[in-house]
């Protein structure tokens, strides 16, 4: 599919008071990357605000980093790419592709062509208008199996608005427009792609937050990444989200609220075997009672001290804060994406080779 010339005139500029970048993670995706390059071009051609579009490749096997070399050939004044040195999963290429944003709001979404690139202003403009922090995709009519997709992704998006307390349709989703300011006080690693609305809730209002219906279309090329296995990984990231969003400051608040609710009743049944042995004259070595007493004792003090260690270890991961999730092995185009970024957009830029306008597109394979 040939991509769409795009005049130099409008690329980002200092005193733009909006400007756009929309980010792409994209995994074993060759079909898809042209044919996306220019549905995202075409979508945006008519937008009130410069843009430019970020194809993050994570470790790809197949061609995928081939076919963003040539996006960028094709249109360096619009398209940037991210080429990671091996795969880091989906949501620290997401987070590389954040870091070289350079616009004021930044959109996300799959590489599979099965979002429509063409709710992008709609969803911006709303952004803007309502004054929000973060707009949801809400993919209400999807066109994905029942019992491989949508079925365990309703079950998740329940769970997820139950137990976060922030009520989604769609937490899966992945097109979505974030105010970058506010998406930047947020650090992306492990599986939390899934739960970026609950991380954004604790850098700004919740009523900040809100969903928008766009269009969703069947799977063309290439194949799905997610399966059955992704409702166990789910549940194991849903625990992990409450517990850094609620506890992350404070670690020890968490351990030890399960560490003194086993130590207490033990010390209660302790004090009760203590009174009915030296008042009573009861025997007591034989009780079951004290060999599980001492137990809960035993378990309380262990979680107490957890405590105590995992607020120590918070301590040292807040003063220190130079961790990454991600190598780059390249930046294509747009150099100065991460040269205006600063912080950790510099430290990740550091680990590539620096950022060259577009390879020829002989180079693809």
């Amino acid at each position: 599919m040939k991509l769409l010339a795009v005049p130099p005139d409008d690329v980002f500029a200092e005193d733009a008071p909006v400007a756009l970048s929309v980010v792409v993670p994209l995994h074993d995706e060759e079909d898809n990357v042209l044919p996306l390059a220019a549905q995202v071009q075409a979508a945006l051609a008519l937008s009130p605000w410069p843009w430019q579009l970020i194809l993050v490749d994570d470790g790809s096997r197949d061609r995928t980093a081939a076919r963003i070399r040539a996006a960028v050939g094709a249109s360096p004044q619009r398209v940037a790419g991210v080429i990671l040195r091996r795969r880091f999963g989906q949501t620290a290429a997401m987070q590389a592709g954040i870091d070289a944003a350079r616009g004021s709001v930044i959109a996300t979404m799959d590489g599979d062509l099965q979002n429509d690139p063409r709710d992008i202003i709609r969803m911006v403009r709303r952004l803007l208008d309502e004054d929000l922090d973060l707009l949801v995709g809400w993919r209400r009519a999807r066109k994905d199996g029942f019992w491989l997709r949508r079925l365990p992704s309703r079950l998740a998006n329940g769970l997820i608005g139950a137990v976060t307390r922030l009520p989604l349709h769609d937490y899966g989703c992945s097109l979505k427009v974030y105010r970058a300011a506010v998406l930047r006080e947020v650090r992306l690693y492990g599986e939390m792609h899934r739960f970026i609305p609950t991380w954004m809730a604790t850098v700004t209002a919740p009523e900040r937050i809100r969903e928008e219906e766009v269009g969703h279309f069947p799977r063309l090329y290439g194949k799905s990444k997610y399966g059955l296995s992704r409702t166990f990984k789910v549940l194991l990231d849903l625990l992990a989200a409450v517990f850094f969003v609620r506890f992350r400051a404070s670690p020890g608040h968490f351990f030890g609220r399960i560490g003194l609710a086993c130590a207490f009743p033990g010390m209660l049944a302790l004090g009760w075997l203590v009174w009915a042995k030296l008042v009573d004259g009861e025997a007591i070595a034989g009780r079951p009672l004290l060999l599980f007493a001492l137990l809960l004792v035993v378990i309380g003090v262990q979680f107490i001290c957890t405590g105590i260690l995992t607020e120590m270890l918070a301590r040292t991961y807040f003063e220190a804060g130079t961790a990454r999730t991600y190598l780059v092995r390249d930046t294509l185009g747009m150099p100065g994406a991460f040269d205006s970024m600063g912080g950790a957009g510099q430290r990740a830029a550091q680990g590539g080779q620096g950022g060259s306008a577009g390879r020829p597109a002989a180079e693809e394979a």
